[in-house]
């Protein structure tokens, strides 16, 4: 059985197995605060027994033959359990809160760490909605289980074999009686338990769905705006709304009947007590203070019974969560980390694709027997249309997917074996789609080297020509970017991505377009930056405008995934190809 179909329940104790004893800790402290909760019919039993039959009391038979005398010990019986029942009870609510606050915490650490662990195209394949509810409402379904729930099947089960063994000690004549809806009952919360659990695994779906529509408006706002579109998407939203209400209504319908049902179920069990234990009383054959302990007991035997529902609804929201998210937890990476560790400082930077073919889906490769070289120290382009391979070259570089077919060498050592930690701190990416940090501009330039000095910030800043704009936000290096840098422009933010690669200093260096979206004086700027950050490291440049790799020493021009054409910049203008007539497209020449 793989760990997939097992019980959730199981799932969750072998994953929770540091927490194991605090569990077994808590569950004692629930189990021992029921049993002084369930002291009070006795005593009860006891004060009606001793003015009934005074010195031929049950007390009496431990020493204590004046009624004043055991009327004082059971107050004192009384004074001792209710302290032990507040003490364990304070015992039991502590220790499952923090349980459960320790347990969820745990849990969506460990679940955010195989996030970051797994390869880009899982991320392609779900939406951050989606993943979003898994890491926050499903995690917090659990811990409201484990803050109330788990304490109340652990006291059920405890009335239940403490009362029936004193109803079987006092009258075994009348215990069967209060028993009889017990199967009923029980027969109930199973039948109950299998028709609400694929109720409420649609209702953890349909949330997530909503989620996902959420966050996808939200990361798309200004799009919405700008299309005028805000009707049309609520409009969505409430579509996706109402479908996760319809979800609901059909749990609640399921878990609302089971209640009364239960209810009527009890009142039998305890009409029936009450009947036939007060004619045996009345009788005779029963003693008056057994009578009111099992009147009483009935009532606390059956009534917590009426709550089963309740705890099983909790459950099940509980357990259709735990699937979900122990299911991520449990994902294994498709792409596993090397076992060659990979020093910075010695990486030459020399690179090779030999033969490389690559397909995101089988059946559709994109890259067909691909040679590339990178030399060390050296500036590299790739150009070419849309659609021709050059960011998933990067991909592979990085790493983020793995070849089909062939090698990528980094000083002749294949990626696959590289610690990939290393070999992703050994470069600096620029990318086109500069991704900013809600928080500090200082914070953002030390994210790739959170020990970097203010000093070395203000050398980076000044080489990639951001010094002056950022000293004139209004809290200079303490300004608040905003999310994805919103409060930026956007040669603001290129700029900051590349003072940010100069900070990490790395050997080799990636850029990926990394001025096609910014006006003509700011992308003269980046450009200055990019020669000097390029001084003396291997670099890697991906390409539109043609103007920004024609001092390149090697270009690659890519064409449906093969090399189609390779050379530099005058070499490729001779050949007369298709480098030449992208070339011409863009200086105007061929209009």
């Amino acid at each position: 059985m793989t760990s997939s179909t097992s019980s959730p329940l199981l799932r969750l104790w072998r994953y929770a197995v540091t927490h194991q004893r605090r569990m077994l800790l808590a569950s004692t402290c629930s189990v021992l605060n029921k049993i002084f909760d369930l002291a009070p019919p006795v005593l009860i039993g006891a004060a009606v027994d001793i003015v009934v039959r005074r010195e031929a009391s049950m007390l009496a038979e431990f020493g204590f033959v004046d009624p004043r005398q055991q009327i004082v010990v059971l107050a004192v019986l009384t004074f001792v359990i209710w302290a032990l029942e507040s003490l364990f009870q304070y015992a039991s609510e502590l220790l499952w809160r923090n349980l459960a606050q320790s347990v969820q915490h745990d849990l969506r650490l460990d679940a955010y760490t195989r996030l970051q662990q797994l390869e880009l195209a899982y991320f392609e394949d779900r939406s951050t909605g989606g993943l979003m509810a898994i890491l926050n409402d499903d995690v917090n379904q659990l811990e409201r289980f484990l803050d109330g729930g788990a304490n109340e099947v652990l006291q059920v089960l405890t009335t239940v074999l403490m009362v029936g063994g004193m109803f079987f000690y006092l009258a075994p004549s009348v215990a069967w009686m209060s028993f009889v809806p017990m199967p009923f009952i029980l027969w109930g919360s199973f039948h109950f338990q299998r028709r609400i659990q694929p109720r409420y695994a649609e209702v953890r779906q349909r949330v997530a769905s909503l989620s996902g529509q959420l966050a996808n408006n939200l990361g798309g706002i200004a799009t919405i705006k700008s299309f005028v579109a805000e009707d049309r998407e609520v409009a969505r939203v409430a579509a996706e709304s109402d479908a996760y209400r319809a979800a609901n209504r059909r749990a609640i319908s399921v878990s609302s009947a089971f209640a009364p049902l239960i209810r009527m179920a009890v009142l039998v069990g305890f009409s029936a007590t009450l009947i036939y234990g007060g004619f045996l009383a009345l009788d005779g054959h029963l003693e008056v203070g057994a009578y009111g302990v099992m009147v009483f007991f009935t009532q606390r035997l059956l009534w917590p019974l009426t709550k089963l529902g309740q705890t099983f609804d909790l459950y099940q929201r509980a357990m259709s969560s735990t699937h979900r998210v122990l299911d991520l937890v449990d994902t294994e990476p498709k792409i596993e980390d090397g076992p060659q560790k990979l020093a910075t400082e010695a990486v030459r930077g020399e690179v090779r694709f030999e033969s490389v073919g690559f397909a995101y889906r089988q059946g559709y490769p994109v890259l067909h027997h691909l040679d590339l070289e990178l030399m060390a120290g050296r500036t590299t382009a790739l150009v070419g249309a849309t659609g021709s391979g050059k960011t998933t070259v990067l991909k592979l570089l990085l790493r983020f997917y793995d070849v089909t077919t062939g090698q990528v060498l980094l000083d002749g050592v294949d990626l696959r074996q590289l610690n990939m930690g290393d070999l992703r701190s050994a470069i600096g990416l620029v990318s086109q789609d500069v991704f900013l940090f809600h928080g500090t501009v200082r914070e953002n330039l030390a994210y790739g080297r959170p020990d970097a000095s203010f000093d070395d910030m203000v050398a980076a800043a000044k080489i990639a020509e951001a010094h002056d704009f950022i000293r004139a936000l209004p809290e200079g290096y303490d300004t608040v970017v905003g999310e994805r840098g919103q409060k930026l422009s956007g040669g603001q933010r290129q700029r900051l991505s590349i003072a940010r690669a100069v900070l990490k200093d790395p050997p080799l260096l990636v850029l990926d377009e990394a001025t096609s979206a910014v006006d003509n004086e700011t992308e003269a700027a980046i450009q200055r930056s990019l020669a000097t950050l390029a001084q003396g490291r291997t670099t890697l440049v991906v390409a539109h405008r043609l103007s920004t790799i024609r001092h390149a020493d090697r270009i690659y021009v890519l064409d449906a995934g093969r090399v189609a054409e390779v050379g530099d910049h005058e070499a490729l203008l001779a050949e007369g190809g298709l480098y030449a007539s992208l070339w011409r497209v863009q200086t105007g020449e061929a209009l």
